[in-house]
């Protein structure tokens, strides 16, 4: 299994650039030492950005384009917008919150995850950050990192909200397939008012047209996602899809193509048993309202109905 350990990923700009620039030397015969030999640059360095762990200038691609006779306008143009989109993926949205966000390696995630088109993720204990409510991220970041202040909890919380807002809104948002267990649901985080709205936000969620949510039932018992929690990355072609998974202090992300395919497999065996969309929003409605019923039962008591101080 290859497992990647990077802080950060490449971006999915970098790693296109990359595969776009061997390309052009592969079509021109020529080796990295003929071509840093001609450029006068160094050797290593050229391997690193077609290896994509180094992003490169727009000067250096002009020397390079030029070398291997690339004169139409519209081809420099793409290859030359590759180098600036990686350098503006290099300043994200969350840098502001790194201090928190380093320790789990959950900056290298967004990195991936800002780039992606779609995501496949498969949940067995949590509702999935990009679909929880403001309430149940707090909770959950509160009870999982004890280490954490309580204003440190509250930024990784804006950070889920923003990464609502980045990933499944504006322009051009990403396609979401998640798929949870029902134990996510029957699990309490928080209290029940907690439970109840992060059920809403998960029907709400389930009907815009970006966002696909299928529940496993219970009655399932042991399936093929037992082995845990995965996030299967796609990006635009070339780049190859990845599959992200999360640890409390190594996450790692797959890259190797008999990985991402095992996982491919799984989510799809789990697609296929797994409650349709219909049938989740339907059990997910039900697991409310038996929420309700039974808080109402196991309420607390009052001076008033006391029945020890009756007796």
């Amino acid at each position: 299994m290859a497992l990647k350990r990077s802080l950060v990923p490449q971006s999915v700009y970098r790693r296109q650039l990359a595969a776009r620039l061997k390309e052009l030397r592969d079509a021109n015969g020529l080796t990295l030492t003929e071509v840093a030999d001609r450029l006068e640059v160094n050797q290593s360095s050229l391997s690193r950005i077609e290896n994509g762990e180094r992003g490169t200038t727009p000067v250096l691609v002009r020397a390079l384009l030029d070398l291997y006779g690339i004169k139409d306008e519209d081809r420099r143009a793409d290859v030359l917008d590759l180098v600036r989109a990686d350098k503006e993926q290099q300043k994200p949205w969350w840098r502001k919150y790194s201090t928190v966000l380093t320790p789990t390696r959950y900056d290298g995630y967004l990195a991936l995850e800002a780039g992606a088109t779609h995501l496949a993720s498969y949940q067995p204990m949590l509702v999935p950050g990009l679909l929880q409510s403001e309430d149940y991220a707090r909770a959950v970041i509160s009870q999982m990192r004890k280490d954490l202040s309580p204003p440190q909890v509250e930024a990784l919380v804006r950070v889920r909200v923003e990464r609502q807002k980045s990933r499944l809104g504006g322009e051009d948002p990403a396609r979401l397939w998640a798929i949870l267990d029902e134990a996510v649901l029957r699990r309490a985080v928080g209290s029940v008012e907690v439970m109840r709205d992060q059920m809403r936000k998960l029907m709400e969620a389930s009907e815009r047209p970006n966002v696909t949510v299928q529940l496993l039932p219970l009655s399932l018992g042991a399936h093929p996602g037992l082995y845990g929690p995965f996030v299967i990355l796609t990006s635009p072609d070339p780049t190859p899809d990845l599959v992200w998974l999360e640890n409390p202090k190594n996450s790692v992300y797959l890259e190797s193509p008999e990985d991402v395919d095992n996982y491919t497999h799984i989510f799809a065996q789990l697609r296929k048993i797994a409650l349709d969309p219909a049938e989740t929003r339907t059990r997910i409605a039900r697991i409310s309202k038996e929420l309700s019923e039974h808080a109402q039962h196991v309420r607390p008591a009052t001076p008033h109905d006391d029945t020890s101080a009756r007796h």
